[in-house]
């Protein structure tokens, strides 16, 4: 393997490491027993449900491949899952403000251990639906967790700023460490123990079980709008409702939906950049390395969460001006230095450049989710959450069947450009969410100045 992989694995591994070993108080938030009680039986419960997710992953496309399906039925069974978590997790993920989600985390469990199932069949109706499973599983994993945790957290009445404590060290344990463990766990039972490309989806379905017990006996249920008279229709016409009258909630759909769908059409893009030429490159090795990214992102992210100043509004639009840059780079570097018309041995000067643009988009994705989860938790009604944060995937699912269906359709320097331009317009958008946050607490300053100067003076 290339020596620079090693010094950029290293070179992270010191960083991260770093930062956790340097904070001091000011970078430490001080809770108390209950909560910390609390947090880890969420945290060791989440990242259970991660290491399920994590662990299918890189074998997905390759056991398909083994069934000797060719790249277009492939693509529609990717298509398909995503479909899927548009049409169907859009209308099971909302039902959880209604039936309780803890009910839709345990949902979420049994719909992915049967996806997992079906990978033991080769036939490729049972495929199809064990990735309709799975796309209805994602929807679930994205949105109940997080509404079953806002929602307990506030009935147990703990401070408001402990969530962001829980949101970073659960990126920083599910998107980061536990990511770099599934990888090589997966590696060990395909290649060491060469129990062939289904195991890992056997070992996910045991991950996800464990977890489900943990739900089963240690959380309580709590709701968003459980009204009997409020049925389905009613629900998504609230969401709707709150997302047309409430300007932030409809930025933050828009900043994630552009965020987000970059970041899921990078994980297509990322291995033809470095392998123009079908070069052997080390993609588990790579993937660790962008998990370790995501950690410093994450690590960072606690950091800037633990102060009252930046606040997240703020320092939001910095990452994502950041995040555009990166993955400029491509581009730039295709044109300063010509990518190999042949496949050559070793890594080139122009992947290096783009390793070390694809690790700082990775750091600014780590900074993301725990930041726009702070944020979701201020702006989106609680009786509306579930629902809400559905329908704000549905435009990023229909933006990643586009780009799954013309992926060969365009150049990837195109795809890369487009990507940035998006990350950049979220930028914008950022801005205008951080203004409008700023509004009221401006317009109350001026107020109370204002009944200062009526005030009658007492001689």
């Amino acid at each position: 393997m290339e020596a620079f992989y090693y010094l950029v694995f290293g070179a992270l591994s010191a960083v991260v490491l770093g930062i956790e070993l340097s904070k001091t108080t000011k970078d430490r938030i001080n809770t108390s027993p209950a909560f910390n009680s609390f947090k880890n039986n969420y945290l060791v419960v989440y990242s259970l449900m991660m290491a399920g997710d994590w662990l299918q992953g890189p074998y997905v496309y390759f056991l398909y491949t083994t069934y000797g399906f060719g790249k277009g039925d492939i693509g529609q069974l990717f298509i398909a899952g995503f479909g899927s978590s548009m049409l169907f997790g859009t209308i099971v993920g909302s039902l959880a403000d209604k039936q309780g989600r803890r009910r839709a985390c345990v949902t979420y469990c049994i719909t992915y251990v049967l996806s997992c199932i079906t990978k033991h069949s080769p036939q490729y109706r049972i495929l199809m639906i064990g990735r309709i499973l799975g796309g209805i599983a994602t929807s679930l994993l994205f949105s109940s967790f997080e509404s079953w945790l806002v929602a307990e957290h506030n009935k147990r009445g703990f401070e408001q700023q402990w969530l962001s404590l829980t949101f970073s060290k659960a990126i920083f344990l599910g998107n980061g460490l536990v990511a770099i463990l599934s990888g090589l766990f997966g590696n060990l039972l395909v290649d060491t123990f060469q129990l062939g490309p289904v195991a890992p989806f056997d070992a996910a379905a045991c991950f996800l079980a464990i977890g489900m017990a943990i739900i089963l006996s240690s959380w309580s249920e709590n709701y968003g709008d459980p009204s009997e008279n409020k049925d389905l229709l009613a629900q998504f016409r609230g969401a709707a409702v709150a997302i047309a009258s409430d300007e932030k909630i409809a930025l933050l759909g828009a900043i994630q939906s552009l965020f987000e769908g970059s970041m899921y059409t990078f994980v297509f893009l990322w291995t033809p950049a470095l392998s123009p030429n079908d070069e052997e490159i080390p993609h588990g090795f790579i993937f660790a390395t962008f998990m370790l990214a995501s950690m410093l992102g994450s690590s960072l992210a606690s950091r800037l969460m633990a102060r009252s100043s930046p606040r997240v509004e703020s320092y939001m639009q910095i990452v994502f001006v950041v995040s555009s840059a990166s993955l400029l780079l491509p581009i730039v570097s295709s044109f300063l230095v010509p990518p190999p018309k042949e496949k050559g041995e070793g890594i080139s000067f122009s992947s290096c450049l783009q390793i070390l643009g694809f690790c700082t988009f990775e750091a600014c994705v780590g900074i993301f989710w725990p930041s726009i989860m702070k944020m979701r938790s201020q702006y989106i009604p609680e009786e509306a959450r579930s629902t809400i944060m559905n329908f704000f995937r549905i435009p990023l699912n229909i933006f990643v069947c586009i780009v799954l269906y013309n992926v060969n359709a365009f150049p990837i320097t195109i795809m890369f450009g487009m990507c940035s331009i998006f990350l950049f317009v979220a930028s914008i958008l950022q801005r205008r969410l951080m203004m409008i946050a700023d509004k009221p607490k401006t317009e109350d300053r001026s107020m109370k100045e204002r009944d200062t100067e009526a005030e009658p003076l007492n001689i």
